[in-house]
């Protein structure tokens, strides 16, 4: 996720302060990993030194100063570009799975209790998430959804591996 062009498609709705970027922020996106302040005030540097946002007001009180950051022109064609261009999907070419299956089968140990040890930790991730999915908003349940079909398709993945396992083990030990 580019968290740039998160934080600048939040100030389309309005100028905010860093610490209400934060907020909702985690609120809408951060559930599982909120940004952390330090993070949300370097990226508003490097936007405000790339011309995509400016500051908008600053606060003084009885605190450091409060800069209000508004979205530019320039931000708003930013967001619009990363918006319409497609993202790569996520390949997995190089999967630390399938790695571990490779060298468990190398040094001649049970690659089928690790592909076991996998699907358990996969359906307990999976249980996990539907619960989530059960209790979340929309957008929650739609985040969880997409996190569900990558672990779909990692236990058939984890099954078809099972199946072909003694053909695996004679095309890598040769």
């Amino acid at each position: 996720m580019s968290i740039g062009h998160t934080l600048l498609g939040l100030l389309e709705v309005g100028p905010r302060h860093g610490y209400d970027l934060k907020r909702a922020f985690d609120e809408k996106f951060g559930h599982d990993r909120p940004l952390h302040y330090g993070q949300v005030y370097s990226t508003m540097s490097r936007l405000l030194k790339n011309g995509l946002v400016e500051v908008d007001g600053i606060e003084t009180g009885g605190g450091p100063e409060r800069k209000r950051y508004a979205i530019t022109d320039a931000g708003v064609t930013d967001v619009e570009q990363w918006l319409a261009a497609p993202e790569k999907p996520a390949e997995h070419l190089q999967s630390t799975l399938h790695t571990k299956i490779v060298l468990a089968l190398l040094t001649r140990r049970d690659a089928a209790d690790i592909l076991d040890t996998q699907r358990s930790e996969h359906l307990r991730g999976m249980r996990i998430l539907t619960d989530r999915k059960r209790r979340g908003d929309l957008a929650d349940q739609l985040i969880c959804d997409h996190a569900l079909f990558h672990l779909e398709a990692d236990l058939r993945w984890l099954e078809l591996t099972a199946a072909r396992l003694d053909t695996l083990r004679e095309a890598v030990t040769r």
